[in-house]
């Protein structure tokens, strides 16, 4: 799935991608193109928080890319 969350200052890229991760199934990937500078440590933080996992991190003309896989939910 892709988000484009380009022009959205923090902390609404995280707070988006979040909202969109939770209705994901596990393992599936989550693509998201943001613009705000502050999203490079707050995606970085929010994976280390949650558990999900940045599996890729790029930028393209001051487009960020971060792919973040989603976790696995514990067993009830």
């Amino acid at each position: 799935m892709l988000l484009d969350v380009k022009g959205l200052s923090c902390p609404l890229p995280v707070l988006r991608a979040n909202r969109m991760l939770r209705g994901m199934p596990e393992g599936s990937r989550l693509r998201v193109l943001a613009t705000d500078r502050a999203a490079v440590q707050d995606f970085h933080a929010f994976c280390r928080e949650t558990g999900h996992a940045l599996v890729a991190f790029g930028e393209e003309a001051g487009v960020l890319s971060f792919t973040i896989r989603r976790r696995s939910d514990p067993p009830a």
